[in-house]
Parts: structure tokens; sequence; C-alpha cells
């Protein structure tokens, strides 16, 4: 059997079947008339009785008859009356007592409902998907006229082709980078076009971040922190490139090249990556003292920024182990472990990267992992025979035609220039730190690296300066 439709008739009091509008079945209440129960009206009379609809599938049509007859054998009036055999509907009346009405539709393609959003999600989550979606998938028409094909059709009768480096561009602060773009069609198009480019700087995930550049022929606008140092290189025929002059930390991550020709839009991404290095943050007030915007200021007053989980894990990659967790650029917090101990998220856990997932950037408090990049200058030694205070130590490096340096400073000097001193210095923080790139007995372990005295209170110590090139 089928699906099949029934009503269904409650009332506060017994009612007795009648002949409604159009010689429909209905019920009679008293003080009211014949009320038309099924198919489409849902009446109410002085008395409180409703009409409800419900759907049944094959064989659960049988149980309301069963219901029926379970509740005649209880006194309680029922019936169940054809509406119209053909249409395989039914009206099921039947009377309850109670002190009110209660409407209980049943749908059974409701509770499908739920079943199918999370099959939806399901294959939203696991399914190809595109890096980009702009609202407009314009040149894929679906025209499968019954055998379920897709037909693509490009309204300019050619394919838009865009194409960036597949390798990543590497560049250091301060440099001059060019993110390579070239587009072209396919079959090719001899007759020049008008087109339109626009370069975004996209998250992780690729969703946007900022727009960067925006072109229409010759005439450009960039914005935002890329304004004043990016424009396009159209050297060739259909080159799109970005040029990018004046690197910095900042400029980190991916790009997407987008162009557009009338209705057909196109885009590739490239990596940007800036060669530099991670270190780990504590301010002087000591471990796990710092929210997420702290710790963004703390590493950008020491010439860095917060660093991105790819370029934590880079570091790790290249021997970083540190078991204090700190704030990553994406709100994240994590730490990288090389050798597993019990401290450290146990023993028997891999080599990696821990984390402790997203936290709360106003409440939560941890350490900072920050990155900096090469350096534009020169970080050198200031020593005195009596030592330095740290203001002694700041005027000079100012004597000498420089500035006191900074942490991310030393930290690029000495994995960039080899700097290398076994003799503590101050640094603009107030910390007194020496690189060692080559150890040494009476110099620190037996591992390459800048070590640090803390933040000592009083003392006298040399002094790490940087001058600009």
């Amino acid at each position: 059997m089928g699906s099949t439709w029934w009503y269904a008739c409650w009332a506060p009091v017994p009612a007795v079947p009648c002949t409604a509008a159009a010689g429909l079945p209905g019920l009679c209440w008293p003080s009211s008339g014949c009320t038309l129960c099924p198919p489409a009206l849902v009446p109410q009379t002085s008395s409180g009785g409703k009409c409800a609809l419900h759907r049944m599938e094959g064989e659960q049509w049988h149980r309301p008859w069963r219901r029926a007859q379970e509740r005649a054998t209880h006194g309680e009036s029922s019936r169940l009356h054809a509406l119209d055999p053909g249409d395989h509907h039914r009206t099921l009346y039947r009377t309850l007592p109670g002190p009110r009405l209660r409407v209980r539709p049943h749908f059974p393609a409701m509770l499908l409902l739920p079943l199918l959003l999370e099959a939806t999600l399901l294959r939203l989550a696991s399914g190809s998907h595109h890096p980009f979606y702009n609202g407009f998938y314009y040149n894929h028409i679906m025209n499968d006229k019954g055998k379920g094909q897709e037909k693509v059709v490009y309204f300019n009768g050619a394919k838009l082709v865009v194409e960036t480096s597949k390798d990543p561009i590497y560049s250091s602060s301060g440099a001059n980078v060019t993110l390579p773009c070239h587009y072209h069609y396919e079959p090719n198009l001899e007759a020049k076009r008008k087109i339109r480019i626009k370069w975004s700087k996209l998250r992780d995930d690729y969703t946007k971040e900022q727009d960067v550049l925006v072109a229409i022929g010759k005439t450009y606008m960039a914005f935002g922190d890329f304004q004043g140092r990016t424009h396009l290189r159209q050297a060739g025929r259909r080159e799109a490139s970005l040029v990018i002059s004046d690197v910095r930390l900042q400029d980190d991550g991916k790009y997407r090249c987008e162009v557009i020709d009338g209705l057909e839009d196109e885009s590739d991404v490239v990596d940007l990556r800036l060669q530099g290095i991670v270190f780990p943050y504590q301010p002087p007030r000591g471990q796990y003292r710092l929210n997420f915007h702290e710790a963004e200021r703390v590493c950008q007053e020491q010439g860095a920024v917060l660093a991105t989980f790819n370029q934590l894990f880079q570091a790790w990659s290249e021997g970083l182990d540190w078991c204090n967790a700190g704030w990553l650029a994406d709100g994240t917090v994590q730490y990288p472990i090389r050798l597993p101990r019990k401290p450290c998220g146990g023993l028997h856990l891999a080599p990696g990267i821990r984390s402790y997932g997203p936290r709360h950037r106003h409440l939560h408090r941890f350490d900072a992992f920050c990155f900096s990049s090469a350096l534009r200058g020169e970080v050198f030694y200031l020593d005195h025979p009596a030592g330095m205070t740290l203001e002694e130590a700041k005027q000079s490096c100012q004597d000498a035609g420089a500035e006191i340096a900074q942490v991310g400073q030393l930290y690029s000097a000495w994995k960039f220039l080899g700097l290398d001193r076994c003799d503590a210095g101050w640094l603009a923080d107030g910390s007194v730190r020496y690189p060692i790139t080559k150890p040494r007995a009476n110099c620190g372990p037996a591992e390459p690296g800048v070590r640090s005295f803390g933040f000592p209170s009083k003392g006298r110590f040399g002094v790490f300066c940087y001058k600009e090139r």
C-alpha cells in the first residue's frame, strides 16, 4: 500500500458524525453546527474542537484502525470514514475526553529533515570544493538533457586560464618580491580585451583576509598597508604579476590572482614565504602572562610578529623544541616538541606540534611564539670594563649612532648573519642574552642558540646594538 492521508479530529466533549457542506463528513458538538474537518480547512468550533492532518506510510495505515478499536473497547466513540477512496484519503474521527484541545500533526517526512541536513553537511565537508567562491560560477551551466552530463559553456567562446607559481616564492623583510601571474585563453583569442585584475591576501583556509590591488588596463589602486609599495608588472602579454616593495613581516601568506573578463572569472593562488626565525617569548612578569592581544603587542615591540602555524611547523622541522605553550597568529595555542617527555604531553606521544586549539583571546593567558625575518642592518656588541646598567647601555648605542637591539633582531642576526658572542648583553626589553653559533665550554649548552639570563633587576653587562645599513 502507498502513502495514505488521514485526518483526525479531537474534541473535549463527545461529538457525533454529521454531514457538512458539499456532503462531506464532519463533526457536531453541543451548541454548534456541523463542522467540516477534512481536508484543507482546519476549523475550530466554540467547543474547542480542531482537526489535524496526518500522513501514514504503507502498513502504518492500519494503526489508526487499531487505535479506534482499542478506544471503542473503553467506551470512547471512534469512527473512521472514507473521504475519497480513489485518492486513498481517509478520515478518522475520534472523541477524547480532556480539558483542552491538542493538535498533534505527524509528518514522517519531517523526521527525515535532520537526516537530510546531516547528509548535506557531510557531503559539503568531505567533497571537493573550490578554493574561492565569489557567489557566482558563470562558466558552469548544466545542460544534461536527461543524460546526467555537465556541459561547460564559456561566454567568450574560450576558456580563461589563470596560472601562478606552484612553488612558494621566498623573500625577506625589506626586500622586493614579484608574485608571478599569467593568463591565457583556450583556444587562443587574438582580439584585445578589457581585463580586470584583482589581487587579494588570503587566510590559510583560502577565505579573503584583505584586498591588495585592483587594476583595469594601466590604472590600478592599492589598499591598506599595500598602498605605495605594490604595482602590477605587465611586461609580457597577458601578464598580471604583483610586485611588492619593502616586504614586511605581515606580508607572509597566500595571495590570490583573479582575472575577470566580462562574465568569466578565474583565479589561482601563490604562496609568499618570508625567510625568518621563530622564537618563544615570555614577558618580564613570567610564564603564561599574555592574552592574545598582549602577545601581538610584545612581538611587535621586539621587531617581530606572531608566528603562523606554518612558520612554527617549519621551525619545529629545523629543531625547535619548546615545552611552553604560546599564542599563534590565528588565535590558537600550540608548542613544538622534538623529544617527548612527561611534562610536555607525555612520553608516549610522538614528536610534533602539540595544540590546545583556539583559546579565548581576552581571558586565556600563555606565552607567545614570535616570527622575525632577515635584517636590513647589523647587530654588534658594545662593552665597558665595568659593565653598564640598562640605561647606560641604551645611551652607549645612541652614542654609536645606533639603538639598543630588540630580541627579534638578535635572533635574526644569530641565524642569518652567524652572530656568535659569548658575552651577555642588554636588549631593549630589559632582558640579558647572548648568541652562540659554535657551542664551546663556558658558553652554555652543547647546542647552538640564543642564551638568556632573564630580566635582571640589577647588574652590569654589555649591550647589543642595531644599526640600519
